[in-house]
């Protein structure tokens, strides 16, 4: 309620800015996302099911459950001084983006395998906090996050039950990303480097055809026209919103207003 709260009012000072999300679901090939046997694995002893642990006192669930869908990448040694890479990684939920990131790695890793494993542990370690926070508001969280990236040894190393690492420093990161996997709280497959939206959290990407494609993939909804160069007017931008507020269920927007008319009693209180 406090975020909300805020929202409402970063909205009210900022009288030109708007905030709007997607709520349409997206499409997720289930022929990407394979689901492995994980019970012979070391992730599985000590329990009775390879299964998510969810806190018991946490509130009923209703409603309908949204996708989790995560895109992430690393830009390995991209400090010019200290060789440090970075990591980038967004989170949308449904087709909103909901959380994005873009740190530089606190270590330096000496391959790009190295970094890309840190990078997707820095993503599902946000992920297993956001399913929390949604559970705790009563929204039912019962897929796993689908996560993206483009580093195929990764990816291969953290979905496959037989793989092994050896290495100390990237142990830590590879046995949390797998654990999560085994548990089903995510899944990994690859996209082109050319489809990774988080490919522009980690370096600054020249204007052009694949900067315009990730921007588009992030402020979708001001797009009316498919081509990535067109420019964009302030009637097409007022079109697409009033077409994602139609998208909304009926009950979200009740819920918008009766949130709307309280703020504004609770403000005029505070003026009188």
């Amino acid at each position: 309620m406090k975020q909300l709260f805020h929202m409402f009012r970063y909205l009210e000072v900022k009288h030109n800015t708007v905030q709007v999300f997607d709520p349409t679901e997206p499409h997720i090939d289930p022929k990407d996302f394979i689901s492995e046997d994980w019970s012979e694995t070391v992730y599985a002893h000590g329990r009775e099911d390879l299964k998510e642990d969810v806190p018991k006192d946490l509130p009923k669930a209703l409603g309908k459950e949204f996708k989790i869908i995560v895109y992430v990448d690393s830009d390995h040694g991209g400090d010019q001084v200290t060789r440090r890479s970075r990591t980038g990684f967004l989170v949308f939920l449904n087709s909103s983006l909901i959380y994005w990131c873009s740190k530089k790695q606190t270590t330096i890793e000496t391959s790009s395998f190295g970094s890309e494993f840190m990078a997707l542990k820095h993503a599902t370690e946000y992920v297993r906090g956001f399913r929390y926070k949604l559970r705790a508001m009563g929204i039912p969280v019962t897929q796993p996050a689908y996560v993206y990236g483009d580093n195929k040894s990764v990816l291969a190393n953290s979905t496959v039950p037989e793989s092994q690492l050896k290495k100390k420093s990237n142990s830590v990161a590879y046995h949390h990303c797998r654990e999560g996997v085994a548990l089903d709280e995510w899944r990994t497959a690859y996209c082109n480097t050319n489809d990774n939206g988080a490919d522009m959290m980690t370096k600054c990407l020249p204007g052009g055809s694949k900067r315009n494609k990730f921007v588009d993939m992030v402020l979708k909804f001001f797009k009316k026209t498919d081509d990535p160069d067109a420019e964009i007017t302030l009637a097409d931008a007022a079109d697409a919103m009033v077409s994602s507020l139609k998208a909304l269920p009926s009950k979200w927007i009740t819920g918008f207003t009766q949130a709307l008319t309280w703020f504004e009693n609770q403000a005029e209180d505070q003026d009188e």
